[in-house]
């Protein structure tokens, strides 16, 4: 760890700072300024959430995933996107591996969903290494026009 340029020597404050952000990175916290919603970075599979005026759109960023070893499911709100990459090993099994930046093994992701979203009603497609499911949005949830008629 490189200390800061901005910190003078014996700042006790500083020190317990830096000794904070050690403590909580071996302990696997999150820091105090981090988004309910931030996940680890390196999380697998990477995932982008929309929303549109019919559905609720979860892009999930899976290549190299076998579709039969993906499981996609609903329950009590919360979206789960689970499966496995097997390690893609070329050659003899007297391959030295230097260095391994692709993830592998068993992933499982959670996504919560808005209250409108109708759990009844999701579809899931595997194009090109991308998971795209769609939940669509319950029909009380979404505006209507009402009508305004003469009182008279």
């Amino acid at each position: 760890m490189v200390p800061s340029l901005m910190s003078f020597p014996g700042d006790v404050f500083a020190d317990f700072d830096a000794l904070q952000r050690q403590i909580d990175r071996l302990l696997g916290n999150r820091p105090f300024n981090a988004s309910i919603r931030a996940v680890e970075r390196g999380s697998f599979p990477a995932v982008n959430i929309g929303t549109t005026a019919d559905a609720v759109e979860i892009f999930a960023f899976a290549p190299g995933i076998d579709m039969s070893k993906l499981d996609v499911t609903v329950d009590k709100g919360l979206l789960t996107i689970a499966g496995e990459r097997r390690r893609q090993v070329e050659g003899g099994a007297k391959q030295t591996v230097y260095a391994s930046e692709r993830p592998a093994g068993s992933f499982r992701r959670v996504v919560s969903l808005p209250e409108d979203a109708d759990p009844d009603r999701v579809n899931a497609t595997y194009t090109n290494g991308v998971l795209r499911i769609q939940v669509q949005k319950r029909e009380a949830s979404k505006p209507r026009r009402i009508e305004v008629k003469d009182a008279r």
